[in-house]
């Protein structure tokens, strides 16, 4: 017979765990400011201009890699397994791809931050779109049609690669893959690896990108469309919150 999770537990008083509590909220803290510097790391690497052209299919036809910013200034592509010769192949993706994808928040908040997230697979729409409904996912996911996994290193293994565009021109600026896909799903995670990061005033960045006060630029998911500033009441309730908020 297995042995009880209690027997191995520490019970202790409120006090003590209040104090063990203290201690290891400390350690979670470091960890953050850690997280953070590598960040800021990470808006400080190199960018590597795209100078092949990638086709993809989309839902309205062919598209190109400029085609799937969707006219905002930054791309986080995710590929995800669902093509023949994938485990679950064809009722379902594969099994972390689609764990992944059942994680992913809504994404007006990260277009908000002028950023689109999208997948890709080389399943064909069809194919997509009847997974989608039957999983309830809404993320945009194109059909890969050339090189683009193979040049980027997702053609054994999923990852996300960011992209940012100058115009009409297109840089990759970084990539995770692996367990670092583990901490991917929410806008922070996402922001934290592109370019710009989350553009919010109190991040290290470099000179001249984009920043805005934190927290007043967040909104209701259906109302970023209407608001096109930020809600002085929403501001007040942040200035006078801000004395105890910890950045």
């Amino acid at each position: 017979m297995a042995t009880s999770v209690i027997e191995n537990a520490k019970v202790v008083s409120q006090e003590e765990w209040l104090a063990a509590r203290e201690s290891l909220v400390a350690e979670e803290k470091r960890v953050t400011h850690e997280r953070d510097a590598l960040a800021a790391k990470r808006r400080r690497m190199p960018w590597m201009a795209v100078e092949k052209k990638y086709e993809f299919e989309g839902p309205n036809g062919k598209a190109s890699l400029l085609d799937l910013f969707d006219g905002r200034r930054q791309l986080i592509v995710y590929r995800a397994f669902f093509e023949p010769g994938v485990f679950g192949w064809p009722d379902h993706a594969c099994r972390g791809c689609s764990l992944g994808a059942d994680q992913v928040s809504n994404l007006t908040h990260l277009n908000a931050r002028d950023t689109t997230l999208v997948y890709a697979s080389r399943a064909s729409q069809a194919e997509i779109e009847r997974l989608k409904k039957r999983m309830g996912w809404t993320m945009p996911w194109y059909t890969i049609t050339d090189g683009f996994d193979v040049d980027f290193s997702v053609d054994q293994w999923h990852g996300h690669n960011s992209f940012i565009r100058d115009g009409d021109k297109i840089y990759r600026t970084y990539f995770i893959n692996s367990r670092g896909d583990e901490a991917m799903g929410n806008v922070w995670s996402y922001l934290d690896m592109t370019a710009l990061g989350r553009q919010e005033e109190w991040e290290d960045s470099p000179a001249g990108y984009p920043q805005t006060p934190p927290y007043k630029w967040w909104n209701w998911h259906d109302e970023y469309a209407s608001s096109g500033s930020t809600d002085p009441r929403w501001a007040k309730v942040v200035d006078n919150a801000k004395v105890t908020l910890n950045l």
